[in-house]
């Protein structure tokens, strides 16, 4: 971790840091940083609080206020404005977000509400703080927007998206991130905020919310439930494992230039098809079992508008940042399917809390 932007920084204040990625961030900071973390998420259906517990633990935290968890809805502007002003943060990390495709078609207002209204009132009071700081504190100050790679839209056979690559959203959930992400890059260039946004692609590992397609995989596999697939599994994504993710936003924080935006790729190109059979090949593995897992997959009518194929160009934060992929695709899974096996009972139980049974979601009738 980079000396020259962590050093000099006392306060984080991270939203949606209870979600997948967000929570990895701050195991990161935790661990490796004495700074102090205020999370602001609402603790919705798919929060999860054991694993940042689980790291308060670990490094022996739970007596110190380095770590405090404010369930606050970024709707609430007042609320957010109040949070902001006395907390002082030296950086906003943006990770807050409804992100699942699925439940956007299901319930597209939801995702207006939380990713462009939630952004634009966390903008506002970040706005207003900022007005405030001397300049000395101006220069130190950083606004990242985590955002995703559907805001591109579609991909042919061929073809990467790069920073430059113009938005073309196709759902409800990319349409409120590209919002999302437009709103940040206004609010630089006319009130001068220091922002940087960041763009992955589908991130995977432990502890992910089981309604996300690799999860889904493996936990109904383990069960012998039948897989639904969409249309003929064709669909290509670009899987990035979430610990290379933090290691790209840690550097782009430490390294990235106000303004900016970067893409954050895995290199790991596949079809959905594809993905499933290399599954279906690690449980064996692991397992020291010969089960023909093919059987359960169910080839289902294709989601409204899925997106053909998603590949992420990440030679500028390569170049300009120095980062680089740890983790194969390979490796990744094994590392996840080893703690899906090994975690079931969690799984079980943040299903029953959020209600999802592993049901399809987003269908339009």
């Amino acid at each position: 971790m980079s000396k020259n932007l962590f050093n000099r920084i006392n306060t984080i204040l991270v939203t949606g840091g209870l979600g997948f990625i967000g929570s990895y961030y701050i195991k990161n900071i935790l661990e490796k940083t004495n700074i102090k973390i205020i999370n602001i998420d609402k603790d919705g259906y798919a929060s999860n609080k054991e694993f940042i517990n689980e790291t308060i633990e670990k490094i022996s935290l739970h007596k110190s206020n380095r770590y405090i968890h404010l369930a606050t809805d970024l709707i609430d502007f007042e609320k957010i404005n109040k949070i902001i002003s006395e907390s002082k943060p030296d950086m906003i990390v943006h990770f807050a977000a409804e992100s699942h495709v699925d439940r956007s078609i299901d319930s597209p207002r939801i995702f207006l509400e939380n990713n462009i209204l939630g952004t634009f009132n966390l903008l506002e009071a970040t706005r207003i703080f900022y007005g405030n700081l001397s300049n000395e504190d101006k220069t130190h100050f950083k606004f990242h927007h985590i955002s995703t790679d559907e805001v591109y839209g579609s991909l042919g056979k061929n073809g990467t998206f790069n920073e430059n690559t113009p938005y073309k959203p196709r759902s409800p959930y990319s349409a409120t991130k590209a919002s999302s992400d437009h709103l940040v890059n206004s609010w630089f260039h006319t009130y001068g905020i220091p922002i940087i946004i960041s763009n992955c692609s589908n991130n995977f590992g432990p502890w992910q919310f089981p309604e996300k397609f690799i999860p889904v995989v493996i936990l109904k596999a383990l069960k012998k439930e039948s897989i639904p697939i969409y249309g003929k599994g064709s669909n290509v994504r670009d899987w990035l494992f979430v610990e290379d993710h933090i290691n790209a936003l840690l550097k782009i924080e430490s390294f990235g230039k106000i303004g900016e935006g970067y893409c954050i790729g895995g290199e790991s190109e596949i079809s959905n098809y594809k993905l499933v059979l290399k599954i279906f090949d690690i449980i064996n593995q692991i397992k020291g079992e010969n089960y023909d897992y093919s059987s359960l997959i169910e080839f289902v009518s294709d989601r409204p508008g899925h997106d053909f194929r998603y590949a992420i160009d990440s030679s500028k934060v390569k170049r300009e940042i120095g980062w680089k992929l740890e983790y194969s695709l390979e490796n990744g899974l094994i590392k996840t399917i080893n703690w899906y096996i090994n975690n079931i009972d969690w799984c079980n139980k943040i299903m029953k809390k959020s209600g999802y049974q592993g049901e399809r979601i987003g269908k339009l009738n």
